[in-house]
Formats: structure tokens, C-alpha cells, sequence
């Protein structure tokens, strides 16, 4: 049966079309069960019943037309029991209701087992026999095994079906799932884009002649850093310069001593010019696809972009621009920066990706851009969804294609709704993050997710409270100079001076390794990262310290933290080789200038639970604590947010993390240390008024969130705060600190920042 029940699921996962794949396994399953009816009904969870699609067995003119309430019959009490039931004598089971439509009367044996998917029952498998008796413990886990099996599948194919269903019946009203890569609502029609060429197409092929393919290749990088250049230009007129940094990536690597000098001696190897890049960029790809991290793994979609605009340029296609729309949705099968960038002046409403996910630089870019974005939306099929009026919804993750008139409705007024806060938002800009009663909170900015950093003093922030250094270390092929990371730091903290500029130590290792020192291990996230793979190697963290210090020295305004702690002893050894590096600087500053080093203030992150029980202790060694409540969430609960099949189970607003959070508050007012906060907690106005009521000092967040979540804030009275979060720490579970935070956002008449809160 073990043979049998692979193949059935191979052939299932593999069908494009779930009405055939639901057609044809039930046939298998009859066949290899020898029984003498087998049907899957699944759920329709806007209309509470399940819907007859695929039957072998029952009357054929019965499918799509019979339905049971999620409480009715047999298969409802499979569903609410969410376990096989194995029935003798069906049509004598109290729970039996009689289908003339079906024709089952002939059948009275019965085994049912539910559909299940991240704990969704998405329908009922049923098979059925003339003869009255009870299935085997064979067949009944033959048949629970296989619901288990292929429900993903179903998951992933009821996606697709949807579009159809959508399409041709204005009742179904279903949304195809994805990962909010960007907030914000749009509606419009869809353009899909579909490459014309692609390097994957390229067949390897040797050449004599390397003096004309090493000129053609070289024209190419012309064209493609000229194509950059313009793209450039265009973002220049909708963000800020410091935002384009995003393509630093792709000009270096167009660089002779990065990519185009492996091209040239692929070519030099005897390679056509299409056929070294190919190599090429596959090499680049497969060394990123291997990494732990995804910030970096996503770099692999950049650099296959790269390599089909090089490509493009080296075919010199004169291929018919395909006509856009005067507004549009852009859903491609990989949507990358560029593609943004190349739209966003043409009518560019929202983007869906069908690869990637928010750490992928086409989302850091769409929300610089202020563009929805939702990424990750599997087995879509773009040549059916062309032109097809659809909604995005960035707060939540989702995708509605063809939607019928109620959603539209109600789609087009939080549409109208957000316009309206947009316009209101802006009215504070600059102003202070302060209470009608008098209580203010600093809001600063997180910073450095691109080489340079994404943020203007215009912002009205109060300085960096997270400034991420990892980026010169991950786009070099060896460690960054001092020299080099001097440069960077003075940047920032020239751009901000006279404000406190937070910066990180590196912050690498184990869930993001850096392609020069690679880190294979079996839980990266609980492994060698942070200031534990820095302390291993104190050249790599005096290094940078001395850099951050050389760059302070006539502006002041710097603080360092260290990220990962868990134990007092890390936090002695990194403050040991920080004085190192202060007093080794000092002296040579000295010498050279003739003045006194400014020493810098030391933090560090609350992200492992273990340093929450030792915060007394901490508070005698350093000057201040910043939560990153990303980590400290994950690690609390014990959950991968970047595992789909845990991810739901992640949620800052977990009555534990929320009481974590609170107490930590407590704890530094009680040793009287400034505490911030650095994460998507800090980004959201339900979590930023807890954060208030709570006592931190400081919240960090992107740019974008800056001016909503300081109106929030001016909008609410600090007393206000301090009785919603009361309430909420007395609840026991998630979704109820979740209704009840939203039903206050809505009595304060803040309602419409509800789905960005949640």
C-alpha cells in the first residue's frame, strides 16, 4: 500500500487543475482500497458547507450541487470532530441525513477522515461499501495518512481554483494568501509580466572567436549600467537619494573585479558570451539559494534579474513593448527591484510576487515607495489572471482577483479611508511624539538595510535607534577595512548630528553568514551569531569598533550596542575589548590631532529571554537596553516566523511576550536604565501605545511608519494608553488582546489604522 499511496500523492501534487487531480484520485483510491465508493467533498467557508467535487461511486450529476451544512450529516461530524469516524451501518447513525440527489442508498459501510491544514479543515475524504462492516485499522490509516498528505496540496491547488471560481461566480468571494510585503490597499487591473528571455533558456555553447564575444559582453554591461542609471533618475523624483541604494548591489557586481570579470574569463575560456554569463550568474545563484539567511538568500533573485538584463542587452531584442495600463497591479513571477523601479512612474498601484518574501529588496523598495505589496503568492497561472480586475492587501498578506461588487465596496472604502489618514499624517510631520496629556515618547528610526541608509532629517525623527552594519560586510567578497567602514559610519552620524546614531555591532553568523565565512549548522537561530561569533574573533570586533569610534571623533553622537546577549560574561568581554579599542584610538588620535576621543555610550539588545532574570546586574555594567522585539518574540515562543507551517503561530501581541515586555519595562525603570525598542512592534499604533503605557523611552521603526505612528500617539491620551494596555495583560490568549486592541483603535476613532495594527 506504501507504493500506492506515494504515487497517488505524486500524481495529486503534481496536477495543475484541482478538479481533475480531485477526479482522479478518487478512482485510485477506490481502485487500491477495493471499496465501492469513494468521494471528497471540501469546504466553502463563506457559505458554512461543504460542496460534493469529486465522487466514484455516488451520482454523477450530484457534483458541485450537493451541499452539507459544516453541522450536517456524516461528513459535518467528521469535520467537528476532526477525526476518522468508521461506521458499520451509516444510514442507522443517528447523525445520517438522507441525499436522495446522490444516490447512496445502497451503501452502508462508512469511513470518513477530515482534510486538515494548519489546523483549517479544508474538507472530508469519504469512502463507502455495500457491505455493512467496519474498515480495517489498515484501511483507516491508509486513508488518514493520504488526507494528511495531500491537504497541503489542496491548500496550495484551492489557490488557483479560486481564481476560476472567482471569475465565473460573483458569490465566491475567496482570497489567495501571500506575505505582506508592504502595507497599503490598492485595486486595479492586473499586468502580468512574463520575461521574453531568460538565462535558464541559454544553451552552453564554445566560441573561437573571444575577441568578439569579450566587445559584445562589455557592450552589454554598458547598456545595463545605463538602464540602472535611468531607473535611478526616475526613483530620484518619488525618494529620497539615500533610498537608491538598494542598486549599489547590482553596480558593483557589474564592476570588473565582481561578476564581469568571471564573465571574462569564462569567455577567455572559449565560452560564448551568453553562455559565461550563464555560468556565471548560476554560480552566484546557487552559492545564495545555500544560505541560511533570507535577507541573503533573496539577493539570489536579484543577481538571476541582473543576469537577464545583461542577457537582454547582449540578444539586443527588438521585441514590442508590451502596452500598460493607465493604472495597474504588476504581478510577475519573481518581481525584483528593478521591475519596481522601472514601473513605478507608469501607473505602478501594488505589486505581487509570486517568489520572494519582505525581506526581498522589491519590498524594501516598495515600501520606501509607499507601494502595496504582497509576496510569496504560489501557483498562480499569469496568462489567466492578465487584465483581471483584482485587490491587494498589504496589512494582511492577500490577493482577490476578479472580487465582486461587496468587496469592491468595501475595499474602495478603506481605499478612501487611508487616503484621507495619509493626508492626516502628514499635518504632524516633524512635530513631537507627544500625548494631548503631556507624555512623549522618541521616536527614531531603523536604519541600514541597504548599503547606505534609508532615512532624511526631514522625517521628523529623533535620531537612529538601530543602525544595522551588516550591509558592508555582506556586499564585499572579504572582510570590510577600517578604513572603509570609517567612511560609511561618518556618513551617518554626520547625517544626524546633534542626534543619537545607535549602531549595532556585527550582527552575522549562523542565520546570516556572509559568503566569504560561510556557517553550515542544524539550528542556525540557536547558534553561533552575534557577539558570540565577534567575541570568537575579536579582530573582526575591534576592527569595527575602532572604525565607529575614528568616525565619532568630531561629532559625538554615537552609541554602540551588542546584539544576542545572553549571559553577563559576553557583555564583560565586549566592554573589555570596546575599552581596548577607545583607549588604543585615544592614544593615536592624540598623537595625530591633538584631542580627546568622545567615548561613546554601550547598550545591549533584549532579545535572548535568559538576560530578562538578570537585568539587575546588567543595569550596573551598561548605559542603556533596547528590546528587539523581533528575536525576543521568535525565541519566546519558540517559533521560526519565517516557517510557514509555524509562522501563524508568531505574534507580538502573545499574552506572554506582552507581559515579557512589560516587565522589562519595569525592571529598567525600577534600575533606572533608558529602554527602547527596535522592532515591528514598535511600527504598529496598537503596539506603539502599549509601548507607551508601558514606560519605554524609545520606539524604532522604518521611515515610513514615523509620521503614523507619531499622529497616533498625539491622538491618544497617555491615561488612555495606560488603561488599554491594563486591560490587555489580562487576557490569556492572543486573539482576544487582538479584538479587544482593535475594538479600542475603532472607539478612539482610529479605526482605520486597525489593519495596520494587526
Amino acid at each position: 500500500m506504501l507504493t500506492s499511496l506515494r504515487k497517488i500523492v505524486l500524481e495529486f501534487s503534481q496536477d495543475s487543475a484541482l478538479d481533475s487531480a480531485l477526479t482522479r484520485i478518487v478512482t485510485q483510491i477506490k481502485t487500491v482500497m477495493r471499496t465501492d465508493c469513494c468521494s471528497i467533498y471540501l469546504a466553502d467557508h463563506q457559505k458554512q458547507h461543504f460542496i460534493l467535487m469529486a465522487t466514484d461511486g455516488l451520482a454523477q450529476e450530484s457534483l458541485g450541487q450537493t451541499t452539507l451544512g459544516f453541522s450536517e450529516g456524516l461528513i459535518g461530524l467528521v469535520a467537528q470532530r476532526e477525526e476518522p469516524l468508521n461506521i458499520a451501518n451509516a444510514r442507522q447513525h443517528p447523525h445520517f441525513v438522507h441525499a436522495p440527489a446522490v444516490k447512496e442508498d445502497k451503501f452502508n459501510a462508512f469511513l470518513g477522515t477530515p482534510i486538515i491544514h494548519q489546523r483549517k479543515v479544508l474538507g472530508v475524504i469519504s469512502i463507502q461499501q455495500e457491505q455493512a462492516r467496519y474498515f480495517t485499522e489498515t484501511e483507516e490509516a491508509f486513508i488518514v495518512t493520504l488526507a494528511a498528505q495531500i491537504a497541503t496540496a489542496i491548500a496550495s491547488a484551492e489557490a488557483t481554483d479560486i481564481l476560476t471560481k472567482q471569475q465565473g461566480n460573483s458569490q465566491w468571494v475567496s482570497s489567495i494568501k501571500g506575505v505582506a510585503g508592504s502595507s497599503g490597499v490598492a485595486m486595479a487591473p492586473i499586468f502580468s509580466m512574463q520575461p521574453n528571455i531568460e538565462l535558464r533558456s541559454v544553451s552552453l555553447k564554445q566560441t573561437h572567436d573571444v575577441v568578439h564575444e569579450q566587445q559584445r559582453f562589455l557592450k552589454a554591461v554598458k547598456s545595463t549600467r545605463a538602464d540602472f542609471e535611468r531607473m535611478t533618475k526616475e526613483l530620484a523624483r518619488s525618494i529620497a537619494d539615500n533610498s537608491l541604494d538598494i542598486f549599489d548591489m547590482y553596480k558593483q557586481l557589474l564592476d570588473n573585479a565582481n561578476l564581469g570579470k568571471e564573465v571574462s574569463e569564462k569567455i577567455a575560456q572559449g565560452w560564448t558570451a551568453e553562455s559565461a554569463l550563464r555560468l556565471v550568474i548560476d554560480g552566484y545563484v546557487v552559492q545564495f539559494e545555500g544560505l541560511d539567511d533570507d535577507y541573503l538568500r533573496e539577493r539570489a533573485s536579484d543577481i538571476k534579474d541582473l543576469g537577464n538584463r545583461i542577457l537582454y542587452n547582449l540578444k539586443v531584442l527588438n521585441t514590442t513593448v508590451q502596452a500598460v495600463p493607465e493604472s495597474f497591479i504588476l504581478v510577475a513571477e519573481d518581481v525584483t527591484a528593478a521591475l519596481v523601479a522601472e514601473y513605478q512612474h507608469l501607473g505602478l498601484k501594488g505589486i505581487v510576487s509570486l517568489q520572494g518574501s519582505n525581506n526581498s529588496h522589491a519590498a524594501i523598495l516598495a515600501r520606501a515607495l509607499a507601494i502595496p505589496a504582497v509576496m510569496g503568492v504560489n501557483r498562480i497561472p499569469l496568462e489567466k489572471v492578465d487584465q483581471s480586475m483584482c485587490i491587494i492587501d498589504g496589512y494582511t498578506g492577500e490577493l482577490f482577483v476578479a472580487p465582486n461588487d461587496a468587496l469592491i465596496r468595501e475595499y474602495e472604502h478603506l481605499i478612501a479611508e487611508e487616503t484621507a489618514l495619509t493626508a492626516k499624517v502628514k499635518e504632524v510631520e516633524g512635530l513631537p511624539a507627544e500625548t494631548p496629556d503631556g507624555k512623549t515618547i522618541a521616536v527614531l528610526l531603523n536604519a541600514g538595510l541597504s548599503s547606505g541608509f534609508e532615512h532624511t532629517k526631514t522625517t521628523g525623527v529623533d535620531g537612529i535607534g538601530l543602525y544595522r552594519t551588516e550591509i558592508p560586510f555582506m556586499n564585499k567578497s572579504c572582510f570590510p577595512s577600517e578604513v572603509e567602514q570609517t567612511v560609511l559610519y561618518q556618513q551617518v552620524l554626520q547625517a544626524f548630528s546633534g542626534q543619537v546614531v545607535t549602531m549595532r555591532t556585527l550582527d552575522v553568523g549562523g542565520d546570516k553568514a556572509l559568503p566569504y565565512f560561510p556557517i553550515i549548522e542544524d539550528n542556525p537561530f540557536l547558534g553561533w551569531r552575534g557577539i558570540r561569533i565577534t567575541l570568537d574573533h575579536p579582530e573582526i570586533f575591534l576592527l569595527q569598533v575602532r572604525a565607529m569610534l575614528r568616525a565619532n571623533a568630531n561629532i559625538g553622537n554615537l552609541e554602540i550596542m551588542l546584539p544576542m546577549i545572553s549571559s553577563i560574561v559576553e557583555v564583560d568581554e565586549a566592554i573589555r575589548l570596546i575599552n581596548q579599542a577607545y583607549y588604543e584610538l585615544s592614544a593615536e588620535l592624540e598623537f595625530e590631532q591633538g584631542k580627546s576621543l568622545p567615548k561613546p555610550k554601550i547598550g545591549i539588545m533584549i532579545e535572548v529571554p535568559s538576560v530578562i532574570f538578570q537585568l539587575g546586574e546588567l543595569a550596573q555594567k551598561v548605559d542603556f537596553f533596547s528590546v528587539g522585539s523581533n528575536d525576543l518574540t521568535q525565541y519566546l515562543l519558540a517559533v521560526d516566523r519565517n516557517n510557514a507551517r509555524v509562522a501563524n503561530l508568531y505574534n507580538s501581541y502573545h499574552p506572554s511576550v506582552l507581559k515579557a515586555l512589560n516587565m522589562i519595562a519595569q525592571e529598567s525603570q525600577r534600575f533606572m536604565v533608558p529602554l527602547s525598542l527596535c522592532g515591528e512592534l514598535a511600527s504598529e499604533p496598537a503596539g506603539a501605545l502599549l509601548l507607551l503605557a508601558m514606560g519605554y523611552d524609545k520606539i524604532s521603526m522604518n521611515s515610513h511608519n514615523v509620521a503614523r505612528i507619531t499622529w497616533v500617539i498625539r491622538h491618544v491620551e497617555y491615561k488612555t494608553a495606560k488603561a488599554i494596555l491594563s486591560k490587555a495583560l489580562t487576557f490569556s490568549d492572543t486573539q482576544q488582546v487582538i479584538d479587544y486592541l482593535n475594538e479600542q483603535l475603532e472607539l478612539l476613532n482610529l479605526g482605520g489604522f486597525v489593519r495596520a495594527g494587526m
